[in-house]
């Protein structure tokens, strides 16, 4: 049948959906995902998919071989039992196209102070336009397009030609844990499409995150005396200046970089949580920093860990505390390599025509300086990997949103995209 017959039945049917998709979003925002607590929505996602007739696997990460693969993460704050990954698979009668993986994770970050949100960060409150909350935009949004896109094409009266497996994950967030289980699991497929929030653009390339724990001892003494004791605070304090400086000279080396070096300081460090101390009048006699530090593609993880503890060594050396009692640096959680989509592949080219006959432009490309799961496809088990989503805003922030609008085309882009890759036939 004409593409442009397709592209009219399908836009006609997101259209027909989307006060339906708006409510999908508005119900898996109200979950609060964060990590280790995202059971309850993987479970009602998993009702979701059954009530669609896909096939659904719910399984954790304590069901596949994790530790076994090089490219795991250390999971040092969670129990991976409790962490559920879900996979609803329909099976086309008579496969003719080529095979589809749709994947999304439901995990989010913390929301931070609730009262300095306008709307409630769990409400999926809706105003002029854009749908508020955590994990709205990063990416229950994508998560809603992916069901949505198959709905579109089930209301428009056309089936699939080609397997889809429809997945979603958690440690996206932390590990790429969710994803790599999947793929242990045995999912495979011709292409993967990961609807993150890329605001209409496919990402090119990715940069790496590794996460790590510095822990400090001091001598706990009565402030009034000091001088005579040790403040951990303090001592993790110069460490946190050490890395940054050790940043700095990172990103001088970026400049050569053939993705990175026209981005500003393109490699991120940054000490997220510090824990410490016992009581505000004794010198604090412990201190924890959580830190993130990125690393770009190419770079090997093992390399860029090593250049850190060196980093930190001589810091620690440099302090008559600290050169004789060494800070610790434990690494518990992301160990990710970035990641490059070199341009040329067919499922780009599909991608692109199915965004330009939605949107009637050109779809751009991004280089991002966060992660996202598509290494795990593109890097380590040859599936070409799309990362391509809706737009929004305040991602990890305050007011995080995502524009529906926006949405809607995207969803129709993700319904079309499926059609030209996968082959559409007329439902009898």
């Amino acid at each position: 049948m004409p593409q442009t017959d397709i592209l009219d039945r399908l836009r006609d049917a997101v259209a027909a959906n989307f006060s339906a998709q708006t409510e999908f979003l508005a119900s898996i925002v109200k979950f609060p995902s964060l990590r280790g607590n995202e059971a309850p929505l993987q479970d009602w996602l998993a009702r979701q998919m059954a009530g669609r007739g896909w096939r659904v696997d719910r399984f954790s990460l304590a069901d596949v071989p994790l530790t076994e693969h090089p490219r795991a993460s250390p999971m040092v704050d969670v129990d991976p039992s409790g962490s559920i990954q879900v996979v609803g698979t329909l099976r086309a009668e008579s496969p003719s196209g080529r095979s589809l993986i749709m994947q999304g994770h439901i995990d989010v970050v913390p929301e931070g102070p609730s009262a300095m949100w306008t709307h409630p960060p769990y409400a999926g409150h809706v105003h002029d336009g854009w749908l508020y909350g955590r994990g709205a935009n990063d990416m229950k949004a994508g998560v809603s397009a992916m069901f949505f896109a198959m709905d579109a094409l089930k209301t428009a009266g056309l089936r699939p030609c080609a397997d889809i497996h429809v997945q979603t994950v958690t440690e996206e967030e932390s590990t790429g844990n969710g994803a790599l289980a999947t793929l242990l699991r045995g999912y495979r497929a011709d292409a993967v499409l990961i609807p993150e929030p890329t605001g209409g653009t496919i990402t090119r390339a990715h940069t790496g995150t590794l996460w790590f724990r510095l822990r400090v001892a001091g001598v706990p003494v009565h402030v009034a005396v000091a001088q005579t004791g040790s403040n951990a605070i303090m001592s993790a304090y110069q460490l946190i200046q050490a890395l940054y400086r050790h940043t700095e000279e990172a990103n001088l080396a970026a400049a050569d970089h053939p993705w990175y070096k026209d981005l500003d300081s393109p490699i991120k460090f940054n000490p997220g949580i510090i824990r410490g101390g016992d009581w505000a009048s004794s010198t604090p006699a412990w201190c924890e920093v959580d830190c993130r530090i990125g690393l770009l593609p190419g770079q090997d993880v093992a390399t860029v860990q090593k250049a850190v503890e060196t980093a930190v060594a001589a810091a620690a050396r440099a302090d008559n505390f600290m050169a004789n009692n060494p800070p610790e640096l434990t690494w518990h959680g992301f160990l990710a390599d970035g990641f490059v989509l070199e341009p040329g592949s067919e499922a780009e080219a599909v991608l692109a025509a199915a965004h330009q006959a939605a949107t009637g432009a050109e779809m751009p490309a991004r280089i991002t300086t966060a992660v996202n799961d598509t290494r795990f496809y593109g890097l380590y088990f040859g599936i070409p990997a799309l990362c391509y989503g809706p737009k929004g805003e305040n991602n990890h922030g305050f007011d995080e949103r995502t524009n529906l609008e926006h949405l809607r085309m995207t969803t129709l882009t993700m319904a079309s995209f499926i059609s030209d890759w996968c082959g559409v036939e007329e439902v009898a």
